[in-house]
């Protein structure tokens, strides 16, 4: 039988609430380069975003503009010149630089404008501004070509952009700067997001990709990069679209800076921005300086989070059930992993006075995150702080795991390998299998 649809989307809104919460009040930057404006799903991509702040995102859209300004060079019978990547900016190219990035600046307001005053958003009082907000310098002469009035990010107006967000408002930024002098030049669009980003102390980065998903060898999508793993990325892997390598380059740039998030994902999924943002498993890849995923020891603040993951396998047996006040007087005995601010999963390790054992507990992973050696992962992790606390065997008590501690390493046990504290707590009703284990 088919899903009840509006199950399905209930299911969906619950699990999303917990990322609408973390993002409200956070800045967010999100670059899209030029191909975006000309895409017929254009449109709903403004949507969404209109949808991120009437959500509680602050939000500042960078644009690229290139296919825009190509197409006015064209039309005045002008030849683009490159060198390194970058376009060389002439006083005629300028011209069609400023003509095109401010055509298209315009689009984005009405666009943004007219999301803002639709069906769900509406009454929100959403407005969308932009300025000047970027300082440059000329790029100069490099390896003997003159870039003329191809600039670079000299400074950003981070308290100008910052009060516009306090007001509630969207900030739109294009790639063009501003010299003290007045002069204009023609900046790279990922340059602007980037140093916006690092100058806003930003929370996430986003580059919209064109070039789709970053994949590893198998095809599979990489979903978490720290900044090391990039640097090694790009020190390898050669056959890398030229457009995912620099939005790598810029995210080991600004990471290395600034402790935030930088997101790539695949412009061309209908909804794909949301997806990212506010589901677990995301669609694109996520770089960041520390692991996204890391075990710790709970505190008082995730006993909600643990009720609930371990609640479902207490309904079919497989964990003792708790209360919320027994995980608040054990909540020192437990480790969760944590998962950008969500606990995805839960042990606990209970030690027993005057005796060198400990007992591994609650073992628990949420079914969206089983897999990828996680599990592993947390059982070690629990091995190791027993054995730092000076024990030297370990047991578990299992209904339905059997085979899978087995294969790690535990040997079947009895009541009679038990501290007695634990032998008198014992459920002959459970009647769950012993498995113990010596640490090294």
């Amino acid at each position: 039988m088919d899903p009840d649809p509006q199950h399905t989307e209930l299911d969906w809104f619950r699990a999303a609430v917990p990322y609408v919460a973390a993002h409200r009040d956070r800045t967010m930057v999100i670059a899209m380069a030029g191909e975006a404006a000309r895409a017929p799903e254009f449109p709903a991509l403004l949507r969404d975003i209109a949808q991120l702040r009437a959500l509680g995102t602050r939000v500042v859209l960078v644009h690229g503009a290139r296919p825009q300004i190509e197409a006015r060079l064209r039309d005045r019978g002008l030849t683009p010149r490159y060198s390194r990547g970058l376009r060389v900016t002439d006083a005629e190219a300028l011209e069609a630089v400023c003509d095109a990035v401010g055509r298209l600046r315009l689009h984005i307001e009405g666009l943004l404008s007219r999301n803002l005053g639709s069906p769900g958003i509406a009454g929100a009082r959403l407005r969308v501004a932009s300025g000047n907000f970027v300082t440059a310098r000329p790029l100069g002469v490099r390896d003997g070509v003159d870039f003329q009035y191809t600039g670079e990010v000299r400074r950003v107006d981070a308290p100008g952009i910052t009060r516009l967000l306090d007001e509630g408002q969207i900030v739109l930024v294009s790639p063009l700067g501003y010299s003290p002098t007045g002069e204009v030049f023609n900046l790279s669009g990922e340059d602007v997001a980037t140093q916006v980003a690092a100058g806003l102390k930003a929370d996430k980065l986003v580059f919209l990709t064109e070039a789709g998903p970053l994949r590893d060898r198998h095809a599979e999508t990489l979903t978490q990069l720290t900044v090391p793993a990039v640097e090694r990325l790009l020190a390898t892997e050669a056959g890398l679209p030229e457009e995912l390598a620099g939005h790598l380059r810029s995210a080991v740039e600004v990471c290395a800076v600034h402790d935030l998030r930088v997101h790539l994902v695949d412009r061309h999924i209908d909804g794909g921005l949301l997806i990212e943002l506010f589901s677990r498993s995301g669609i694109g890849t996520l770089v960041s300086r520390e692991p996204v995923e890391r075990l710790r020891a709970a505190t008082i603040d995730d006993v909600g989070g643990i009720f609930e993951l371990i609640q479902p396998l207490e309904s079919e047996g497989i964990l003792v059930r708790r209360t919320r006040e027994h995980l608040e007087l054990e909540i020192d005995c437990f480790q969760v992993l944590d998962a950008d601010g969500l606990i995805i999963g839960t042990a606990a390790l209970y030690t027993f006075p005057e005796t060198q054992v400990a007992e591994i507990a609650c073992l628990a992973l949420h079914p969206d995150y089983r897999g990828g050696g996680r599990g592993d992962q947390i059982l070690e992790h629990m091995e190791g702080l027993a054995q730092r606390r000076g024990h030297r065997q370990v047991f578990v008590l299992t209904t339905r795991t059997a085979q899978w501690f087995q294969e790690r390493g535990y040997h079947p046990g009895n009541i009679d390998d038990l501290p007695a504290a634990r032998q008198a707590l014992y459920s002959q009703a459970r009647n769950s299998r012993i498995f113990v284990k010596r640490l090294a």
